[in-house]
């Protein structure tokens, strides 16, 4: 069970379509290849964007993408995402998320709301929660003290393509976007492609 990496984002409703803005970043990519590790960063990114721009104030929900389980919480417009594995468990990792924007907003209070552009002042708190709560016994004791989770609706998606909007294709958001290097949008074709193969085997 793994924790790849927890994001926490403004995310409100903005009628201009703007993407949301990335407050606090934390990733372990020590698990993949040293060359493969800028490409996951990019698309960690990418995919914490896209899934917390698409998930509604005050909803809580849950995207599989490949292997792992994209798991977000948008509070009145201030969003965490959180990558785990498919072993770790869905009760144990929203209240990771839980417990991370409840200190954002103990630290930060308000100030989020104005904030325009990507931070890239490293928050300390959230490389330790990372790393605190690797293990999900960590996330469940603290679901003893937060029953709320037992009386809001999570909503699970089968695949990432389910929560983008109709129309709307996960390969044309990768060319749009700006989050990712030329390299890793190639590295993105090549995957597809070879996957693509092997499923026709």
């Amino acid at each position: 069970m793994k924790i790849t990496a927890l994001l926490v984002l403004k995310s409100d409703s903005r009628s201009d379509g703007s993407d949301p803005v990335i407050l606090a970043n934390a990733t372990d990519v020590s698990h993949f290849g040293y060359f493969q590790r800028v490409t996951v960063k990019q698309f960690i990114v990418f995919v914490g964007r896209t899934v917390a721009k698409r998930t509604p104030t005050d909803q809580r929900q849950s995207v599989q993408h490949e292997e792992y389980k994209v798991h977000s919480y948008n509070r009145n417009g201030l969003c965490v995402v959180g990558f785990m594995d498919d072993h770790y468990p869905v009760r144990s990792a929203f209240s990771v998320l839980n417990t991370v924007i409840d200190e954002y907003q103990k630290c930060f209070g308000d100030s989020w709301r104005t904030i325009q552009a990507d931070s890239t002042q490293p928050w300390p708190y959230l490389n330790d929660a990372l790393t605190k709560f690797q293990d999900p016994a960590e996330a469940d004791k603290l679901l003893k003290i937060q029953r709320e989770l037992d009386e809001t609706k999570i909503i699970l998606h089968k695949t990432i393509d389910s929560v983008l909007e109709r129309g709307e294709k996960l390969d044309s958001l990768v060319e749009k976007s700006s989050d990712l290097s030329a390299a890793s949008q190639m590295f993105y074709k090549q995957a597809k492609k070879t996957n693509q193969c092997c499923t026709i085997l």
